[in-house]
């Protein structure tokens, strides 16, 4: 494995974060609160390790220009500043929603979450999307 397969390796981390996100989601819906709480704390793990792997690649790669044309550069463009402007907001939301989890603090920890389950989502969604389109550009026409 190298500094160049990181890119791959993100995109999956972001993959499964969004499926254990969807998990927690089905989970606290259904009332099964030690499953949610297991299910999420290993989202927050996975998005964390997302974290530690895309500083390491941009520490040693730096940027990575996106060169296509055509009506896929506005999409991506668009994708890509929702996305990095959504993932800043939602680092200090997911601790503070963990914060609170943790701390058994149930009515501020749901007041948060509403709004960090689908912004978490969102940047887990889009971080593939961002994958794809700009190291798999086969993938879509």
């Amino acid at each position: 494995m190298t500094v160049h397969d990181l890119p791959a390796v993100n995109a999956t981390l972001n993959a499964l974060s969004g499926v254990l996100l969807l998990t927690g989601y089905v989970l606290i819906r259904r009332r099964r609160i030690e499953q949610h709480r297991r299910v999420m704390i290993a989202a927050f793990i996975t998005s964390s390790l997302f974290l530690v792997c895309y500083v390491i690649y941009h520490a040693q790669v730096g940027s990575v220009r996106f060169t296509r044309q055509g009506f896929v550069r506005p999409l991506y463009f668009t994708i890509l500043i929702t996305h990095v402007t959504l993932a800043a907001l939602v680092l200090p939301l997911a601790i503070v929603t963990l914060s609170r989890g943790l701390g058994a603090r149930y009515v501020q920890h749901r007041l948060i979450a509403r709004w960090t389950l689908p912004i978490w989502l969102y940047v887990s969604v889009t971080g593939v999307l961002v994958y794809v389109l700009l190291y798999q550009p086969g993938w879509l026409l």
